[in-house]
């Protein structure tokens, strides 16, 4: 299968054009020429998954690889390492993420994994009403996402109303009706604004939250001729914890 059928299949599944200005979905390396035997889904890109696939290997990430200006490919910095590697493997690269964001993974994550059905969708958030402890939901939570403990600014004893967004998305506090934000990346001034605005906000983690990209993107692929494998990039921090 051609590089560019499957970039079509991808473009009809979310629009490339709906990612945001900044962004940078879409070929990241590759030519649409190329014929593509095999696609590795993931949310980013590492050394053993290049070593770990053949030639005329497609992988599909949620993370550009390349973000941002590059203005010099010095091949012992990332990302220019990667890049090296995978041209000199013929390997491809497409990223799909504020548009598939948009399209997909928010609702994923809203609907399929905490089991809530949206009354409102705005772009990057899904909210909905709900009828939760302080226990209730951390219990949810700490069991879906896998956290070992939860960061929270204005924890409520009761939880009437809930908004979600994926990876990062503590700027969008303005934009949600909710009691209760859950996202990821809460930094220490966007907690204080919240604190301020009497919202309570969880961090989900950036990682934690975008982990069921592969299977969000893996269901709208079935019909391809060319197997998709889901491969989970491993989470790039890591949790120590003394006693």
């Amino acid at each position: 299968m051609k590089l560019k059928e499957i970039y079509s299949v991808l473009d009809s599944v979310s629009p490339f054009e709906l990612q945001e200005k900044w962004d940078n979905s879409g070929l990241i390396i590759g030519d649409m020429n190329r014929d593509i035997d095999k696609i590795v889904i993931s949310i980013d890109l590492d050394d053993m998954m290049i070593e770990s696939y053949e030639e005329g290997t497609l992988f599909i990430l949620h993370h550009p690889l390349i973000f941002g200006k590059l203005t010099a490919i010095d091949t012992s910095k990332y990302p220019s390492n990667m890049i090296e590697k995978l041209i000199l493997k013929r390997q491809s690269v497409i990223a799909m993420h504020t548009n598939f964001d948009k399209t997909h993974l928010n609702r994923y994550v809203f609907t399929k994994v905490l089991g809530l059905t949206p009354d409102v969708e705005k772009d990057f958030i899904c909210e909905s009403d709900v009828d939760w402890s302080l226990k209730e939901l951390s219990e949810r939570l700490e069991d879906i996402f896998g956290l070992k403990y939860l960061k929270m600014v204005n924890p409520k004893e009761r939880i009437k109303r809930v908004a979600l967004t994926t990876g990062a998305g503590a700027s969008l506090m303005d934009m949600v009706d909710a009691d209760c934000f859950l996202t990821g990346d809460i930094k220490y001034h966007d907690a204080m604004k919240a604190l301020s605005q009497d919202l309570m906000m969880v961090d989900i983690g950036h990682w934690e939250s975008e982990s069921f990209f592969c299977d969000a993107l893996s269901a709208e692929l079935k019909n391809l001729s060319v197997s998709a494998i889901i491969t989970q990039s491993k989470n790039p921090f890591t949790m120590l914890f003394h006693g």
